[in-house]
This record gives C-alpha cells, structure tokens and sequence, in this order.
C-alpha cells in the first residue's frame, strides 16, 4: 500500500477499531517507520508527536494493540487498523481514549458464528456442534423446532432466566442450521432491513 506521507509533514492519522466490537479505540499517527514496524511486528506502533520518537502501544503496560488488518482511505492518507486489544487502551485505564465501553454484546453473535463455522471445517471429535453437523439436515431442523417450543414454553408459564436460556438454545441451535444450509445471520439481518424499508 502507499501512503501519502507528505500531506501532514510525515504522519499519517491512524484510527483504531477493535475487531469484534467495531469500537473506535484510539486516534494516533504514524510516520513511515511506525508503519513499517507495525507490519512488521503485527503490533500497533506509533509515532508520538511528544516525545518525537516511536513507540509500540503497551510496551509499557503490556496492553498492546495486535494487527488484524490494515487499511488506507480512498487519499491514502488515513489509516483504519483493526485490532485485537490487550488490556484498557487509554492511559487513564479506560477501554476506549473516548471513555466508552468496549462492549457491544449483539456482536458476539458473530464471533459464536464464526466459531460454529470453524467446528464445521475441523470437526473436532467430541464436540457437540460436530454431531450436529453430522446428524444431517433432518435433525438439524428438528432441534430448531425443539427448540423453539421450549422458549414458548418457557415464555408462557416459566421464569425469566428459563426464558433467556431457552431462546439462547434456540438462536444457537438456529445459527448451526444456517450454517449448514451456506447461510449467516447476516442474511437475516439483510432480509429484515429489507422488510422495513419495504414497509
């Protein structure tokens, strides 16, 4: 990739997003060197503006900022860098240089597809998943359908936290299903917005 250098007198601005979260993290910049070590070393490191030197995020306190990918914006004179955080990224010991949270709990749905997509290619012994995916289609959509009755059942005459346990059963149970048909919840998501703005 190049990367515009010149505009602001050596540095770039570089956004950090955590991967899973999609939450902004932290701005920095980074001279070429920065960037170059940055690829490297998969490491984020940047140039302080301060101290005129580079440094690696966390060398200090061990919460380094590990390289998932990188990318320029359409002058190549931005970069967004998605990371996997180590630890709080603000100095201050907050998640975020912004003071939010670092959390966004729908997203993990994502990260548990992700991982049911990788039991279906390893197929590890002994995993519940992988029976499932070697129970066939059938069984697949039986389970869903067991399932579901069980959040309803929950849902009418149980608790709360009977309720939350079954529907969590149910959306997993779901995902497998998806997944074997080549499907994600993404495509739920699309077909949904779909709807909406049909209406």
């Amino acid at each position: 990739m190049k990367l515009n250098f010149e505009k602001l007198g050596g540095l770039v601005p570089v956004i950090i997003q955590d991967n899973e979260t999609s939450k902004v993290l932290m701005l920095g910049f980074m001279n070429e060197d920065a960037y170059q070590q940055t690829v490297e070393t998969n490491k984020v490191t940047f140039f302080s503006r301060t101290k005129n030197c580079l440094w690696m995020k966390g060398e200090t306190s061990g919460n380094i900022l590990q390289v998932v990918s990188i990318k320029s914006d359409c002058d190549n004179d931005t970069l967004l860098i998605k990371v996997i955080p180590t630890g709080a990224v603000c100095h201050t010991g907050n998640d975020t240089c912004f003071g939010e949270k670092n959390e966004e709990d729908i997203l993990f749905l994502k990260t548990l597809q992700d991982f049911i997509e990788r039991r279906r290619l390893e197929m590890p012994e002994g995993s519940y998943t992988t029976s499932l995916f070697n129970s066939g289609i059938n069984r697949m959509s039986q389970k869903v359908g067991e399932e579901a009755v069980e959040t309803v059942v929950e849902a009418t005459n149980g608790t709360s936290e009977g309720l939350m346990y079954e529907a969590s059963d149910l959306v997993y149970h779901l995902i497998v299903l998806l997944i074997s048909k080549g499907l994600r919840i993404e495509n739920l998501a699309r077909e949904l917005k779909e709807r909406r703005n049909g209406k």
